[in-house]
């Protein structure tokens, strides 16, 4: 078996793998998954020399803990967390060297929620449909990890970046989403929509890389009924029939029959994917993406 690769040591509450998403794939019913806080994503890799289709591990609340085979780079980024290498604390967003057989440990977020965990030459996991993503809409790509997987590394394509750390956007104490109304914003009251856009809604604990779900007033319908499935975009915001806007992220459907009152804008998606359960929501209506 070959030394590039990866044993899982502590999988974590849920790991997954993942690059830049399969894109291009809605007609055929394919979401384009990818790491959620893309900018954190592409910084990791940055670090370690990894170009930037490279794929990595996302982590979520509590970090992972892997074991290489060979001595590699890695990089962890996003979410702000302890780092060690066999319990000793190492730098969190700069680019570390790991001997062979020692033991990186990612810990918990202090703030946040997705951290992303880079090693030079990359998870090289079987693509599918262009991608090593994890989709847990869809079940394409690997499973997310468990104790005592191994994961494949890549070849070494360059030198890790000469830096001792990289600036990063903290997490959102409130998360400012800018969104254009439409276009089902007319199957709600003119009262919903004021209110959509004026009064502060919270992250619920039940959210996921399908989608950011809100705490918060109800947005009331003008019309009853549902509409037909149609297409859903990333950053599309629906509303189920409790009223509570759902803001779709990378895994989402590609097809939905709940009325779309809005859209995200696309730049305000890394965000979301780091604004912990209970952080404030402001959607804030703007004309165009």
């Amino acid at each position: 078996m070959t030394d590039r690769a990866l044993a899982v040591v502590r999988a974590g509450a849920l790991t997954t793998v993942q690059d830049l998403g399969r894109p291009g794939h809605a007609h055929l019913g394919v979401p384009r998954s990818g790491a959620l806080d893309l900018p954190a994503a592409a910084l990791a890799n940055r670090l370690t020399g990894n170009p930037p289709e490279a794929a990595l591990l996302e982590t979520t609340l509590n970090g992972c803990a892997v074991r290489p085979r060979s001595p590699v780079t890695v990089a962890v980024t996003g979410a702000p967390c302890r780092v060690t290498v066999d319990g000793r604390p190492v730098a969190w967003g700069a680019p570390v060297r790991v001997p062979a057989g020692a033991v990186l440990d990612v810990g918990a977020a202090t703030r946040g929620v997705r951290g992303y965990v880079a090693v030079s030459g990359g998870v090289t996991v079987e693509p599918v449909l262009g991608s090593r993503s994890t989709d847990l809409l869809s079940g394409l790509g690997p499973p997310p990890l468990t104790n005592g997987a191994v994961l494949p590394l890549g070849r070494v394509t360059g030198p890790h970046a000469r830096a001792d750390g990289a600036p990063q956007p903290a997490p959102p104490a409130e998360l400012v989403l800018r969104v254009t109304l439409g276009p089902r914003d007319d199957w709600f009251t003119r009262e919903a929509v004021r209110m959509f856009t004026s009064r502060p809604y919270r992250v619920s604990v039940a959210g996921n890389r399908i989608g950011l779900r809100t705490e918060g007033p109800a947005l009331e319908r003008a019309r009853p009924g549902e509409l037909p499935s149609e297409g859903m975009v990333l950053g599309a915001v629906q509303v189920p029939p409790d009223g509570r806007p759902v803001v779709f992220l990378a895994d989402h459907p590609t097809t939905g029959g709940y009325p779309v009152i809005a859209v995200v804008r696309t730049a305000d998606l890394p965000a979301a994917a780091q604004a912990a359960p209970g952080t404030p929501v402001r959607f804030v209506a703007v004309r165009r993406l």
